[in-house]
């Protein structure tokens, strides 16, 4: 490869510079994209739950993970596993919505085992508990999901999301978005 043509920040580490889609897959130079977040971006915890919350619910939850990444990189020690299992439940969720529903749940678990620790003290109010829940939940729906079961059949709908004829289960990123605080799950 010519390292000449290779994207590079200001400091000259190789960054892609590509546009990228609301999940976070690269688009071709010139095309419009998303607004990517910003890297390295210290913020109080409360504030990266909000915006981290805001981007899950607008289907963006690639870019929710890189906000949880800034709170693991830049938090304390003894809450870094903590961010970093919602970083993974996350990508988690951003690979289930790309059609990769094997590797989402598999994602998803591990994110949820690397919380665990933190369920009963709701640390930031994130409701810890809530969310190892909807993490296996929805990691064992798309272990059951057949795009081509006779419960469903080819395009048909499943608990997951929707089927292509004889494609990937894909799920709904907004739709399956989880609620990150206590206060935020009540009435659920």
């Amino acid at each position: 490869m010519d390292e000449s043509r290779r994207d590079r920040d200001e400091e000259g580490r190789a960054r892609n510079a590509r546009p990228r889609d609301g999940l976070g897959r690269p688009l071709p130079y010139g095309t419009p994209g998303v607004e990517r977040q910003p890297e390295g971006v210290v913020r109080a915890p409360g504030e990266t739950v909000r915006e981290a919350q805001r981007l899950l619910d607008a289907g963006m939850p690639f870019h929710a993970h890189e906000v949880f990444e800034d709170a693991w990189k830049s938090g304390p020690a003894e809450e870094r596993e903590l961010w970093r299992g919602l970083a993974q439940m996350a990508v988690g969720l951003t690979h289930a919505a790309r059609g990769n529903t094997a590797g989402g749940a598999r994602l998803l678990r591990r994110g949820a085992t690397a919380v665990e620790r933190f369920g009963d003290s709701a640390p930031h109010g994130i409701g810890v508990n809530g969310l190892i829940g909807w993490a296996q939940e929805l990691a064992d729906r798309m272990d059951r999901a057949d795009p081509g079961g006779p419960e469903d059949g080819p395009g048909g709908v499943t608990g997951v999301g929707r089927v292509a004829a004889h494609g990937p289960v894909v799920v709904d990123a907004a739709a399956e978005a989880p609620r990150l605080r206590l206060e935020d799950r009540a009435g659920e």
